[in-house]
Formats: structure tokens, sequence, C-alpha cells
């Protein structure tokens, strides 16, 4: 589990919007490790950070951690924990032990809790689920040095200009007072703390929400959970406004229109025959999409705007389902239906060489990675309305077989 977890986390700092400065997006690349040996590239990149207003006090205490650390990059290479289903994911992710420990925190931080819903319009059981996804409740917070990892990320070429902004953040918050080089320990991208910020987000948002004069997201729970619920707001959350409900589906309807870029009034979800799984769905004009993570026979959901955010959080769609999902059991709702028929996920190969089928169609699926990302979902609902199947924009066998086809 807490390497499944450890992978999960990276794909955080690299997914999270705005991550990346303007300034740092240049259309000629800083140099990197196929240009420069790394005691150059060092200087080079040391020149760039006093520029950006790093003082020379906080580089000499940072520089012996600024070092490459040659297990970094295989692990940066090997990420594919989204891959799995959503029943697979969230399975494994969404313990009895994980919402009974949940539920009490959040009775054992009330006071703070409530605080931050007043402040923020965050609920308690939103910011513990990510605890419970991100560190296992900070249990598992990594020990390696962020001033390394990012020093090794920032040096391959991969994603030069990503992590040279992280690292440039990091020893921003050195130069703050808020962590001294040591104790910047964490994931091996880089990524700090319970909730697992990654430095530019912990430099940006960071809140001293404990009143000790500096933003630790390390030791203080107050600071860390302050801070996510700033930036949830950052990336679009709304007070009072609902994430995620389960809802059962019909045997037949315009399935086409289940997709996070269309939204419709809940009436009309309720017209085609969408009904919650618990309890009953409003008939009023608030607006929803339909998500079937895994097809029309699968699990299905109403993702409402404050979704939303957690998109923004994590932009893997399995990912950002599945906190919202555990926020919901936290908060007392019963485990997800296993949906209306059985459904047999298709692999990393198989879903490769439906990308790679609809490519010699015309169709933009981005990168034929194996992969489900917004695009192939497009896709893929283009070729099943072509082809007269439920457009649920879901991977499947039959698909696969009249692509091979040739139809």
């Amino acid at each position: 589990m807490k390497r499944l977890i450890r992978r999960s986390l990276a794909v955080m700092v690299l997914s999270l919007p705005g991550a990346l400065s303007p300034a740092l997006a240049q259309s000629n690349p800083p140099p990197c490790q196929k240009d420069m040996a790394f005691g150059p590239w060092l200087e080079h990149f040391l020149q760039e950070a006093r520029q950006r207003g790093v003082n020379d006090a906080t580089i000499a205490a940072s520089r012996p951690h600024l070092v490459l650390d040659p297990s970094i990059l295989p692990r940066d290479t090997a990420q594919g924990v989204f891959q799995q289903s959503f029943l697979q994911f969230s399975g494994r992710m969404i313990s009895q032990g994980r919402i009974q420990k949940g539920t009490r925190l959040v009775q054992t931080h009330r006071e703070l809790f409530q605080r931050i819903e007043r402040d923020f319009g965050v609920p308690a059981e939103v910011l513990v689920a990510f605890w419970a996804l991100e560190t296992d409740f900070s249990s598992n917070l990594g020990n390696r040095s962020t001033l390394g990892a990012l020093t090794t990320l920032a040096y391959d070429c991969r994603r030069s200009s990503l992590f040279r902004f992280e690292l440039l953040s990091a020893l921003k918050i050195v130069q703050r007072g808020d962590l001294s080089p040591a104790e910047m320990r964490g994931a091996w991208a880089g990524e700090l703390g319970g909730l697992m910020m990654s430095a530019s987000n912990y430099l940006q948002h960071g809140l001293d929400y404990d009143g000790d004069g500096r933003r630790d997201l390390l030791h203080s729970v107050a600071d860390t959970m302050g801070t996510a619920a700033k930036l949830l707001v950052n990336r679009g959350w709304k007070r009072g406004e609902p994430w995620l409900r389960e809802v059962r589906l019909p045997k037949q309807m315009p399935w086409e229109e289940g997709d996070l870029s269309i939204q419709h009034p809940q009436r009309e979800w309720l017209q085609w025959g969408v009904r919650a799984a618990k309890g009953e769905l409003p008939a009023d004009d608030t607006p929803a999409s339909l998500l079937m993570p895994m097809g029309h026979l699968g699990p299905a959901f109403l993702a409402y705007g404050n979704f939303k955010a957690y998109l923004g959080w994590n932009s893997s769609l399995i990912y950002a389902m599945t906190a919202a999902h555990l926020a919901g059991r936290i908060a007392g709702e019963p485990a997800v239906g296993r949906g209306n028929g059985v459904v047999n996920p298709l692999s990393i190969a198989q879903v490769k060489e439906i990308q790679e089928l609809l490519i010699r169609r015309g169709e933009d699926v981005g990168t034929a990675d194996g992969k489900m990302g917004a695009k192939t979902r497009a896709a893929i609902r283009r070729a099943q309305l072509r082809l007269g199947l439920p457009a649920d924009s879901y991977p499947t066998l039959e698909l696969l077989e009249r692509l091979r086809s040739g139809r």
C-alpha cells in the first residue's frame, strides 16, 4: 500500500495547474544533462536563483543538499498506478481502517476544522480524505532530501523547466524561514508534508494557520489543513456546493451525454432516468456532469462544480473520484456499488492498440501510450457513436474487435 501511495504522489506535483511559471516556460529551454556537466549546470542554476531573489546565505545553507540522487529517475519513469480501474484503485485506497481513522481525526481536530470551514468553506471530510490518500495521515511522509530530489529532476531533461521552478521555490521556502534545508525531506518527486505539497504550492499557498510565525507543513496539522483548504479554494472550491454523488443508471439513455465536459441541470438527468444511489435527487437546475469511470455498466456519479477543485488538486480522474468518494465515506455515505453489469477492463496494451487504430482513422488521442486521457475518451466516444455502440467513452473488447476489423 505504501508503494502505491508513493507513486500516486508523483503525479500530483506534475499535474497541478499553474505549477510552471511563465517566466520559466522559455522558448529556449535552460540547459540540462544532455547540454552540460552537473557542476557547471549547478552554477548556472544558482546564478539564475540569485537573479530571482535568492540570497547568498540561503544558497550557502542549501548547497550541500543540491546533489544528484541516482535512484530518483527510475521512479520518475515508472509511474502507472492510475492505469487501474476505478473499482480497483478505490478498492485498494479506501479501506475501512482509513474511513474509521479519518472519522476519528475529524472529531480530534474538530475546532480546527470548524475554523477552516468558516474561513474557506471546505468541509473537514474533504481535507481528511486527501490526508488519508496522500500520506496515510502523515505516517508516510517520505525521507528523501527535497532539495536533492528537485535538483536531480531539474538536471534531467524531460521536465527540466518545471523542476527548476520547483527547486527555485524550495530555496525560497528556506529563505522565508519556514524550513531549513535539512528539514526539507519528503517524497521522491519533491513533495512535502502530510498532504504532499509541491514546493511551488507550498510557497504560494502556505499558511501560518497556527500562528507560530512560520508555515510548517511537515509538523503542524493546522498549517497543513489550512494551506490545503486555501489551495482548493484557489482551484475553484465554492462554499456549500456539492462535489460528487453516486447514482444509478437506467438500461437505456443517451450515453454520449456522460462526460466531464458536458453539463446538464439535475432535472434533465432525472428525466433520462438517472436516480440517486441513496436518497433523492432534487429536480432542480443544479448543473452536473455524468461520470462513468468504467462505462455504462459500471458505477456512475454526478459530478458538481466542486469536483473541478479535485481535478485541480490532481488531474487524474480516477484519483480525483477516489478522493471525492472517500470524503463521502468519511461523512457517512455507503460504499460505492458495482453498477449494472460485469465490466472487464482492458490491459494497457489493449488500450494502446485502440489508440493506434483510432490514430489511423485520423483521430487525435494525444499519445498512444495506453493511458485514458481526455482526448482518448473523446475519440472513443466518437468511434462508439459511429459504430452504433453505447457511447460511454469507455474502451471495451467489442470496440477493439470492431476497430481491428476495419470498421
